[in-house]
């Protein structure tokens, strides 16, 4: 989906971006765009409550986490207060994907689950799905989602049980992370690396229109293999520019 109207009627307006996650990689990557941006994680959000597959998981939570802080902002703040505020949900799931059997892999529970989850994903190729929502006070929430394949290298015991020692995978969907010690476990991906660590980039700017000097080559990343690049808008004038893709850790 491109940039909708109902979003950026006013392109004069100074938007209030705020994102609902308490995530310091999305915190650090959306930073990345060079956005002034609050950090106001919702309150009380069951995740448990969503019983679906990936695609729609994903979607679902984002939408939850940003119409939640933006109802409770503006229970805090007034209704006034929260005129320009365009609020980001996120949520990341990794889905393993067998014949017509989906099995959503969230963050481990303990290290025994973490070292389960690395098993089930070694030497397969599993899904990384990231759903972004916007939500602002009196227009209809937007929804997108980006999907991302990662192939894992065939893994012994010995070393799923080094990378779980080492506490990395303990807080992240999958049971591991790219961009420190999990890249180790990874032979390659398609698609976009940003997603893969939490938050599309080139997507959110997309939507967000927004002019950045941050660069992206998912295209060349030594561990790509499907050779395209994220690209995003540059400016009102709609252009698309090549982006590289920096290492965030």
């Amino acid at each position: 989906m491109g940039p909708i109207d109902d979003l950026t009627e006013d392109t004069n307006v100074t938007r209030r971006l705020i994102l609902a996650s308490s995530s310091p990689r999305r915190r650090e990557l959306i930073g990345r765009l060079g956005l002034d941006v609050e950090i106001r994680p919702p309150r009380g959000v069951d995740e448990s409550s969503v019983h679906a597959g990936a695609f729609e998981t994903v979607l679902r939570l984002a939408r939850l986490k940003a119409e939640t802080a933006l109802e409770q902002m503006t229970a805090e703040e007034g209704e006034e207060a929260l005129r320009d505020a365009w609020v980001i949900g996120c949520d990341t799931v990794v889905a393993l994907v067998r014949g017509e059997q989906e099995r959503i892999l969230g963050k481990p529970a303990d290290e025994a689950d973490a070292r389960m989850t690395l098993g089930v994903l070694s030497g397969m190729t599993h899904r990384v799905l990231t759903g972004l929502a916007f939500a602002r006070p009196g227009l209809p929430t937007r929804e997108e989602v980006e999907v991302s394949h990662v192939t894992f290298k065939t893994l012994s015991e010995q070393t799923i049980a080094e990378y779980v020692a080492s506490e990395d995978p303990l807080d992240k969907a999958g049971s591991y992370g790219i961009q420190s010690g999990g890249a180790d476990l990874v032979e390659s991906i398609r698609g976009c690396y940003y997603n893969i660590v939490g938050l599309p980039v080139s997507m959110l700017a997309r939507v967000l229109e927004v002019e950045s000097a941050i660069t992206c080559d998912c295209a060349s990343h030594p561990l790509q293999c499907g050779g395209g690049a994220c690209r995003i808008i540059e400016g009102p004038s709609e252009e698309d520019v090549a982006i590289e893709l920096r290492d965030p850790s």
